[in-house]
């Protein structure tokens, strides 16, 4: 930290947006104090190795809802419960508009053990409302994960064709309904799409359904196989 950053520290100390304490330095790349960041954990318990719903047994690979219906993407890898300081920086990234978590979240998602693939697609923003937020923060994230592992990274590969409500407070039927056909594939961007091993990237995934349907649109255009990546994954009701 240089001298101003110091002088800035004394006189106007920051704090933690998870406990009120005194948060890092102003100059780091979040807000948070090295206690609450460093406590954000992985995700290791028992999941669907399809969708990431948490199961009661690593012998169960499967939910029901996936044998019963199989997703059209090959896999779900996230790295925490949408909760506590992850939940928060997640917010602060897409509704406060501080672009700087970008990095350090991004670098988390970077840790995750992920399959070898041709390119990330980040879930886009209808037009209008990337006009109203001026930036889509998971492609923002996905700048980084390219940067650090070293896969291009597609923004314009996806388009959300017609505006959808926020799925917040919404049930899975009605999620699925809102978001059914909500996506494809430019013409301009199927050679990009087409025999490739695509990484789906998205913030948080709460029952899956936009996931479905952005993998479905990438299936449709010939990707050969979609793996589904995200920072953070609401437990179901009855995991609460």
């Amino acid at each position: 930290m240089n001298l101003i950053g110091t002088f800035l520290n004394l006189l106007f100390p920051s704090r933690c947006p998870s406990c009120d304490g005194p948060s890092a330095s102003s100059l780091s790349h979040h807000p948070f104090c090295s206690a609450c960041w460093e406590g954000i954990e992985r995700y290791t318990a028992p999941a669907c190795l399809l969708c990431g719903v948490p199961t009661s047994s690593f012998h169960t690979t499967r939910c029901a809802s996936c044998m019963k219906t199989p997703p059209p993407f090959s896999k779900t890898l996230f790295y925490g419960i949408y909760d506590g300081t992850l939940k928060e920086a997640i917010h602060l990234l897409k509704f406060r508009g501080l672009k700087r978590l970008a990095r350090p979240l991004g670098l988390l998602l970077a840790t995750l053990p992920l399959p070898p693939a041709h390119a990330i697609v980040p879930v886009p923003l209808h037009k209008k409302r990337l006009r109203e937020r001026e930036f889509n923060q998971t492609a923002l994230l996905g700048r980084w994960l390219s940067k650090e592992r070293a896969v291009p990274l597609l923004p314009d590969a996806l388009r959300k064709t017609r505006e959808t409500p926020h799925q917040t407070g919404r049930g899975r039927e009605e999620r699925l309904k809102n978001v059914l056909n909500a996506f494809d594939v430019p013409g301009t961007s199927a050679g990009q799409v087409e025999g490739r091993d695509l990484l789906l990237l998205d913030d948080v995934i709460t029952t899956g359904t936009t996931a479905r349907e952005c993998s479905r649109a990438l299936a449709k255009a010939g990707a050969r196989s979609v793996t589904v990546v995200a920072l953070a994954r609401s437990l179901p009701r009855q995991h609460l």
